[in-house]
């Protein structure tokens, strides 16, 4: 059995791949903030996470708010990227908005560290991510898609005129991001488990059908 790398060999060769250095510590420092907040991760424990030397980490980010920003604009860079890649634009302006819906619930569900990022940035009051040069044109194809959608629905009847895009995908977060946060004191208060698979699958079609329904054009 060979003997394992010692932890300043492991170092020393992770930093000679810049690339695979940047994103090991990103990797490391979304975990922490997941857990603690920027107030409470320390760059120690991240940089230990990252099996990086804590230098590199003021090297790529400046310092530890610099390394937030980038990991906060990871888990949007993260989101956007999935979204494009199902080309909704392609399809049926209903499934592609259904298709959209549950995907953004999947995404939720599936990426917790996503939904603690937000939150962290909310209790910032988003002082953060307005420092961004990024935010903006992540959100522009998102926006763009469901705009093709919206248009082509109304124009073939389907869907009713004038709907804010913007506003329709705040609804369609809303629905998912109030239950994933709140799911342990509402199964505490109604008695029901919302983390079971069954409850999360209803909850993502019971979605669907209240954003389609609103958009159902009405006679």
């Amino acid at each position: 059995m060979d003997a394992p790398t010692p932890p300043d060999r492991k170092r020393t060769a992770v930093t000679r791949d810049p690339e695979r250095t940047r994103r090991s510590i990103l990797d490391a420092a979304t975990v922490e903030f997941t857990a603690k907040g920027l107030n409470g991760a320390r760059v120690d424990d991240i940089a230990a996470r990252a099996g990086a030397n804590k230098r590199m980490i003021y090297h790529y980010f400046g310092d530890k708010e610099g390394l937030y920003l980038a990991a906060l604009e990871e888990t949007y860079v993260a989101i956007r990227a999935a979204e494009i890649q199902l080309k909704f634009t392609e399809r049926d302006p209903v499934e592609g908005i259904r298709e959209l819906i549950h995907f953004t619930w999947r995404y939720f569900v599936e990426h917790p560290e996503f939904l603690s990022m937000l939150g962290t940035e909310n209790l910032h009051r988003a002082r953060f991510l307005r420092q961004s040069k990024r935010i903006r044109e992540l959100h522009s194809p998102l926006i763009g898609m469901l705009s093709d959608l919206l248009t082509r629905g109304a124009a073939a009847g389907t869907f009713r005129p004038n709907v804010d895009p913007v506003q329709l995908y705040i609804s369609i977060a809303g629905l998912g991001f109030f239950y994933m946060s709140n799911r342990h004191t509402l199964s505490t208060i109604f008695g029901r488990e919302l983390d079971a698979t069954d409850a999360l699958t209803e909850r993502g079609d019971h979605i669907a059908d209240v954003i389609l329904s609103y958009l159902q054009r009405k006679p």
